[in-house]
């Protein structure tokens, strides 16, 4: 944070290391459980760490794919270049590639493993709803991400989570399901809830992680630009807009839930735990204790 202008968050540099280092922990507790149980894992866990990797370098890739977005040049989205430019200038950052996803849910996210390989997308949906000034509000938000590297850390994080779900497969495909250690319990349902627990615990780790993450990308965008009137704006209006989208489109994008500015199908119908990001109310009221501070919208 320190070689950018974004508002560095000590709060969040310590909920991605605490994070990290406890989901290492897990990951350490969850393998040496397998070894104990005499259970070959290694090719589950080579699988893995070369999905690790494989999303850790083309996460970039892969999001624009799945979202059916496009890299664009200053010719075809000069007002969204201008945008771009102008805040990594301020920011004093590397400008990020920049795309645009064909989609009418107004929405835009971030990603890429670091400043240099970094991709910012927004969708057709929210060129036509936003003005300008909300629109730099919502660019300066996921510029934040890029530079606080929460980016790379939420796809790291995501590691044990398919590390549980591929050992679990793991334990059909090869009949540990049925095997009995000395008479014990069978082996599988050992996996089973070994490999439940550790993906609850990691879920709701990341999902703690993501709120947070999402304020304080609010705190350092609003910050950045000196305007929080417009990035609430944008989140009003985004989240208002955001409910007359068909449901069917929404639960194809809700994959991609904790990389949105704003959660494709709210959580208010979900305990607050499994919810990607904060509240609308929560995120609307930091911006107005920045307002006032500032003397300003």
């Amino acid at each position: 944070m320190s070689s950018t202008r974004f508002a560095p968050d000590r709060g969040l540099t310590v909920r991605m290391t605490v994070t990290m280092f406890l989901l290492g922990l897990l990951y350490v507790a969850f393998v040496a459980v397998l070894v104990a149980m005499g259970v070959r894992a290694v090719t589950v866990l080579v699988i893995a760490g070369a999905l690790l990797l494989a999303q850790y370098f083309l996460s970039d890739k892969i999001a624009l794919f799945a979202m059916h977005g496009r890299e664009v040049s200053p010719q075809e989205a000069p007002e969204l270049h201008g945008i771009i430019d102008r805040l990594s200038a301020m920011a004093g950052m590397p400008k990020p590639r920049v795309a645009i996803a064909d989609s009418d849910i107004p929405n835009a996210f971030a990603t890429g493993r670091d400043r240099k390989n970094a991709v910012v997308c927004v969708t057709t949906g929210i060129l036509r709803r936003l003005d300008a000034r909300e629109l730099e509000g919502v660019l300066a938000h996921e510029m934040s991400h890029v530079a606080h590297r929460d980016v790379a850390v939420m796809t790291i994080a995501s590691f044990l989570g398919v590390v549980a779900g591929l050992m679990t497969r793991f334990a059909l495909y090869t009949g540990l399901g049925g095997r009995r250690n000395d008479n014990g319990p069978p082996i599988g349902l050992i996996i089973f809830a070994v490999s439940g627990l550790v993906y609850a615990v990691s879920f709701l780790l990341t999902r703690a992680l993501s709120r947070y993450r999402e304020l304080a990308a609010d705190r350092a965008g609003a910050l950045l630009t000196q305007q929080p009137s417009a990035l609430a704006s944008a989140l009003v209006k985004i989240s208002g807009e955001i409910g007359r989208i068909p449901t069917r489109d929404l639960r194809e994008a809700q994959p991609f839930n904790a990389f949105f500015f704003a959660p494709a199908i709210s959580g208010q119908s979900v305990a607050s735990l499994l919810s990607t990001h904060p509240p609308l109310e929560r995120r609307l009221e930091q911006l107005s204790r920045i307002s006032a501070a500032l003397g300003r919208g």
